[in-house]
């Protein structure tokens, strides 16, 4: 590995169980776990169980964690997506896409409020119903602002399969979309 790893003297911090190291962990790293597992799993109160599984799992690992065998960040994106898929076999259903977060912006007027909440619900819709290799190609390429190497690393694929993933996740979605604005304009309510 020729980069230095950001992450790695946090980490034996954390391995050494300095409270401060485990706050600073927390607060670094659970936004973007949360961000992952929510879009992942349709559910925050999921993705907060997500979350905590996965501090556990660092609590656990940090001090046996070896520098340079892999970026601790790549580790635990792995870690949380090994966690939703657990969580979404287990439930062998569509994530509901009700619970997830509306993108806001700080000023906007309320009817563009409203016309933003509903266009996020109707992509989260769209991203519930993708396969899991697909809905997990695009939270992390878009959602988690990956580059395709990264992304690839992490689902353990080749860049070239990432890049085919995305662009069916993309039409898929794309499509999905479609569907939904064409029930909304015949009146149709999709199930």
């Amino acid at each position: 590995m020729n980069e230095e790893d950001p992450d790695a003297a946090l980490v034996a911090r954390v391995g050494q169980r300095e409270p401060a190291a485990i706050r600073e962990m927390v607060a670094r790293k659970l936004p973007r776990l949360l961000a992952l597992a929510t879009r992942m799993l349709g559910d925050r109160d999921e993705a907060a169980d997500v979350a905590q599984d996965a501090f556990v799992r660092i609590w656990k690992q940090a001090p046996r964690w070896r520098r340079g065998e892999a970026r601790f960040d790549t580790w635990l994106h792995r870690v949380a997506l090994n966690l939703c898929y657990d969580r979404l076999r287990g439930r062998r259903e569509v994530p509901l896409a009700d619970d997830l977060p509306e993108a806001t912006d700080p000023a906007p007027l309320p009817d563009e409020r409203l016309d933003q909440a509903a266009r996020s619900k109707r992509v989260a819709a769209a991203l519930a119903t993708l396969p899991a290799r697909q809905r997990e190609a695009l939270v992390l390429h878009y959602y988690q602002e990956l580059s395709n190497v990264e992304a690839a690393a992490l689902m353990g694929i080749s860049v070239d399969a990432l890049e085919s993933l995305l662009a069916r996740a993309r039409r898929n979605l794309k499509s999905g979309l479609a569907a939904e604005s064409g029930d909304a304009a015949t009146g149709k309510e999709r199930r």
